[in-house]
């Protein structure tokens, strides 16, 4: 997978991930958040309704969600390195939260959103995020929906040409939401940055991340 995220929104990220690094620092277990403690994404304009396909071929919209928090990453199934090690790290991380805390992880709904639908069909999806975590929910639809939703959590992407027609690669925007139970933004979750060596840390961080935040 290749990273299109320009200058601005590679800024963007980093300096609200470094703002939840610092507000995570002191937290001492898998408590809540502190009564003044602010989401660093409160107000952003992130997120929306949507109408989409699982992995069923069933018909979901944001509105099926309402009450429970909502962990989203954007990404493709032929993508041959970053988003599989990202989605594997993730829900890690919720697994592992399950594990420590079951009743607010099971009030997490794990979505992976396609941005490659020609190819991310229902069929294709299902032993993708089978993989991953039971109850990882692979969404895709038409070009219009998948852009429709894209747009509204600010992830962009586009179709790189590879060696044959059906052997290309999507560039795209490479962030992690953790979602509150309104659908308002609470978050970043923490990715590996692919300019770096790989951080084994993350679903530990992302363990953190949801204790924070996931009331």
């Amino acid at each position: 997978m290749m990273n299109s995220m320009n200058m601005g929104e590679k800024l963007l990220r980093a300096s609200l991930l470094l703002c939840a690094s610092a507000m995570l620092a002191g937290c001492g277990g898998p408590a809540g958040p502190a009564p003044d403690a602010r989401p660093p994404l409160e107000g952003a304009r992130i997120g929306g309704p949507f109408t989409l396909t699982d992995q069923d071929g069933k018909t979901v919209r944001d509105s099926d969600f309402a009450g429970q928090y909502r962990l989203v990453y954007f990404g493709y199934s032929f993508c041959p390195d970053i988003c599989p090690v990202d989605i594997q790290k993730l829900m890690l991380g919720l697994a592992q939260f399950e594990k420590t805390d079951p009743a607010r992880g099971a009030n997490i709904v794990p979505m992976f959103i396609t941005i490659d639908p020609a190819r991310d069909t229902p069929a294709a999806l299902k032993p993708f995020v089978a993989r991953y975590h039971p109850r990882l929910l692979g969404l895709t639809g038409t070009p219009d929906q998948i852009a429709a939703a894209a747009k509204a959590y600010v992830v962009s992407y586009n179709k790189v040409e590879g060696s044959a027609p059906d052997r290309y690669l999507m560039a795209h925007t490479q962030l992690a939401f953790l979602m509150d139970p309104a659908g308002k933004p609470l978050a970043l979750l923490p990715l590996d940055d692919p300019s770096t060596e790989a951080d084994e840390g993350v679903p530990d961080k992302v363990v953190a991340d949801l204790a924070k935040w996931v009331k």
